[in-house]
């Protein structure tokens, strides 16, 4: 969708709704912040009624037609630099970018790491194609994770599939490579997890930290590992890898949690499947990913 076609959500007036104020429409029906309606009322022909301009306080008639502006207005800029890189694309519509992530690219600059991550990939493809140059991942995955993640292509679905996450609107699946076998085929892990005393990357559990809940299903074992299916209740930092090692069967490869093998370069953890509701039209969605060469040579 180009900056000549900002996305608007369109909303026709029912008998009931007769006589509504038009803020009552976009805050109760529509479903937006009050920060997206005074964004709405600053771009030009950001709230429209028949077509025209209208104020948020004018009362409505049964039939019309309210439109309201939700895509980044034209010239909006983000604070990504965008650099060309591979993006693999799974799905996408004005409203939601589905990417299937390539292990050992971060989400998100850092020093050291300006113009070779997800985000300028992304920001570049959205230049490429005159797309609002902002980049709003959903969820988001450690460098050394592959698969499936959730981008917003305005702030209207960025802020409806946030408040999703972890709800049964916005489900993932994990795919686990793990030294050993869990004790049982499949369990709970309900542990909290906080920040390892003396490092800033390290997370333990700890009964100070975060609550986290991790369900998992041993799918097969073979060579001494095992094929860990893993679904979350909560999206702490490095959950998984923390929890498996918690449970005496860290992921084959992590360096920070278990022990690093030439056998993989990274944590063997992949995003295999994401479900969600769509943040416009509501519909039920999902999508899969094939576990990576790298995993399954584990196996």
């Amino acid at each position: 969708m180009g900056q000549n076609q900002v996305r608007r959500l369109t909303l026709t007036v029912s008998p009931r709704q007769e006589g509504v104020q038009v803020d009552t429409l976009l805050r109760r029906v529509l479903g937006l912040s009050g920060t997206l309606v005074k964004r709405a009322k600053r771009t030009a022909d950001g709230i429209l009624l028949d077509g025209q301009p209208v104020w948020v306080t004018a009362r409505v008639r049964a039939g019309q037609i309210l439109s309201v502006a939700v895509g980044d207005p034209p010239g909006a800029s983000g604070d990504i630099a965008p650099a060309p890189g591979p993006v693999d694309i799974v799905y996408e519509d004005g409203d939601i970018l589905i990417l299937n992530k390539p292990a050992g690219v971060a989400m998100h600059p850092s020093p050291g790491h300006d113009l070779d991550t997800l985000g300028n990939f992304v920001v570049f493809y959205y230049h490429q194609c005159g797309h609002s140059p902002i980049f709003r991942p959903v969820n988001r995955l450690d460098r050394g994770t592959s698969g499936l993640l959730c981008a917003a292509q305005h702030a209207y679905a960025h802020e409806k599939l946030k408040a999703a996450l972890h709800t049964p609107a916005f489900q993932r699946v994990y795919l686990a490579v793990c030294q050993g076998t869990p004790p049982r085929a499949a369990g709970v892990i309900d542990a909290p997890i906080g920040r390892a005393e003396g490092s800033s990357l390290r997370r333990e559990v700890r009964p100070d930290g975060q609550s986290a809940c991790t369900h998992y299903e041993v799918l097969s074992v073979s060579g001494g590992r095992s094929l860990v299916r893993l679904v979350l209740d909560t999206g702490r930092t490095h959950q998984i890898r923390v929890h498996m090692a918690h449970m005496g069967c860290p992921l084959t490869g992590d360096f920070l949690y278990g022990t690093e093998t030439a056998e993989i370069s990274r944590p063997a953890l992949h995003a295999r499947a994401l479900a969600l509701r769509h943040p416009v039209t509501g519909a039920a969605m999902e999508w899969e990913s094939p576990l990576p060469a790298d995993m399954a040579a584990l196996l």
